[in-house]
């Protein structure tokens, strides 16, 4: 197996990830075509053509035979597959002025483009929608934060660089404050979850609890309703590590019903949930220009509200 992770670097999405023996004597454009689904094989013989590819830090060719241990590094660039397109895709705003925008975003959405989701993302959506949006990065334009592709709920985007910057700010110094909903199985107990995140060491697209190497993560769990089997929680996010929430609730043992990677495939089958029950419900926050108080929610979707309505929750 590979073990991977990604960084933004100049504007661009650079991912690094380390060879096992199984992978080793295999070409170098043919691996990272396995390893990235959602490119053909000619698009990184391109990257490496344009020296976007790196072998334990230098430039190879793509017929290069990669070996147990060597550190590889990509730097994916927009191309045709890659375009920043704007798309006529309708938003639910919650909240916008001249700064920023705030959207209700559906299950579903990708928020900007990635390996196999090439457009019909929320980036594509907010570049129809407000026509001109910051040079902050070529592939995340006005973004300041992601939610997963199934998660539902606030999503928060800059409409100018300042705006932008000052949104960046606010999160890396976490004076925005994060609330989400989400139907678990079990009842979790209540308080503070603080247990350090870090890449999976084996399957590169999930992350783990490391307490040894992992970094910070906090998150403040509160139930809201329970049946015996399920229950309603509300979570407040104190730190913003990738996949959190539902990291830290299978972590404890709560895993969030209908999450397919981090939870019970049979609770999932059984009661025929097709996507994770998770939804960022409310932001709140001081508007880095105008200074007023900001305190958006949205709507609980009707797929989480029938569902939690069904099992007698108080939402």
């Amino acid at each position: 197996m590979v073990s991977s992770f990604s960084m933004e670097s100049h504007g661009e999405l650079t991912n690094f990830f380390t060879i096992s023996p199984d992978q080793a004597s295999t070409r170098l454009d043919k691996l990272l075509s396995l390893h990235f689904a959602g490119y053909s094989r000619s698009y990184f013989q391109y990257l490496i053509d344009q020296q976007c590819v790196l072998v334990n830090g230098q430039r190879l060719k793509k017929r290069h035979l990669l070996q147990t241990g060597d550190e590889v590094e990509v730097c994916f660039l927009l191309t045709p597959e890659i375009s920043l397109e704007p798309q006529d895709i309708p938003l639910d705003v919650l909240f916008e002025d001249e700064h920023l925008i705030i959207v209700n975003k559906p299950a579903g959405m990708v928020v900007h483009p990635a390996p196999g989701h090439p457009n019909q993302t929320f980036v594509n959506a907010l570049l129809f929608h407000c026509r001109s949006l910051p040079e902050t990065d070529t592939i995340r334009p006005g973004i300041v934060h992601r939610l997963d592709k199934d998660t539902t709920g606030v999503l928060l985007a800059a409409k100018t660089a300042q705006a932008h910057a000052k949104l960046v700010e606010l999160f890396s110094e976490r004076r925005i404050q994060k609330d989400y909903l989400a139907i678990c199985l079990g009842t979790p107990k209540e308080g503070l979850i603080d247990a350090p995140i870090k890449r999976h060491p084996l399957q590169r697209k999930e992350m783990a609890v490391c307490f040894e190497q992992g970094k910070e993560a906090k998150s403040l769990c509160k139930v809201l309703g329970k049946n015996g089997q399920l229950s309603v929680v509300q979570i407040q996010l104190l730190t913003g590590r990738t996949h959190q929430i539902r990291v830290h609730l299978k972590h404890i043992g709560a895993p969030v019903l209908g999450d397919t990677v981090y939870g019970s495939p049979t609770a999932n089958k059984r009661l025929s949930v097709e996507r994770q029950l998770l939804h960022a419900w409310r932001l709140q926050f001081i508007h880095p220009i105008t200074n007023f108080s900001i305190d958006v929610r949205a709507p609980i979707p009707k797929d989480f509200l029938a569902f939690s309505q069904s099992l007698d929750f108080q939402c």
